[in-house]
């Protein structure tokens, strides 16, 4: 009955994004965990405009971090880009949840920027190659018209088998195989140009700390 009430108020601990105060839950009820949070900007007639917050969770498992130890060994102290290139080019398990802040999104401005962000990220794993086609997959689904008032939620997970899955409000909007979309995808969050640098550097921290837990 304690290990229950335990897991139970493990659940429902929140973190809260500091420059947004969107709460994130510490943990997905599939166990993932919350190991970064951070913020999604876009420049708009020279002003820095809040688009969303964002958390990434990840399945700390034996798994992954028999992966990133023969990556980076036992005894490693921080993050690195080994580390990164481990968790974007693998096979892991992990989500990104979006809670919109901006007021008046639509899914047709979500579409755009996805569009944008992702080709601009394939381009750079491609050498330069173009592929509209892929990026056209994600949010397949999804109506233009569609509003995004501040609070909603989008998620976007990499299951097993390199496939991209997308809902919006809970709502299925896309699911892609493809390796190449899932690399494009987290290279925004934690590459050389990350969306937000001091979340990327907070995932690679929690990542290297858990190296050292039982």
């Amino acid at each position: 009955m304690e290990a229950e009430v335990g897991r139970k108020e493990e659940e429902e601990k929140m973190e809260v994004e500091p420059k947004t105060g969107v709460s994130f839950p510490a943990k997905l009820p599939d166990g993932k965990q919350l190991c970064a949070t951070g913020l999604r900007r876009r420049k708009l007639l020279a002003l820095g405009i809040n688009i969303y917050a964002f958390g990434m969770y990840v399945d700390i498992d034996a798994r992954l971090k028999e992966l990133l130890k023969a990556k980076l060994g036992e005894a490693a102290e921080r993050p690195c880009k080994e580390l990164y290139e481990a968790v974007i080019d693998g096979d892991v398990s992990i989500v990104v949840r979006l809670v919109i802040v901006f007021k008046g999104l639509t899914m047709s401005m979500v579409r755009k920027n996805f569009d944008e962000g992702l080709g601009g990220s394939l381009k750079k794993l491609t050498g330069g190659q173009q592929n509209e086609e892929l990026i056209k997959k994600v949010m397949a689904a999804a109506k233009d018209g569609t509003k995004l008032p501040p609070g909603s939620v989008i998620e976007i997970t990499r299951l097993p088998g390199h496939v991209l899955q997308a809902k919006v409000k809970d709502e299925l909007m896309s699911k892609v195989e493809s390796e190449l979309l899932c690399r494009a995808y987290f290279h925004m969050y934690l590459g050389d140009d990350p969306f937000d640098k001091e979340a990327k550097e907070r995932f690679g921290r929690t990542l290297v700390s858990s190296l050292s837990a039982p």
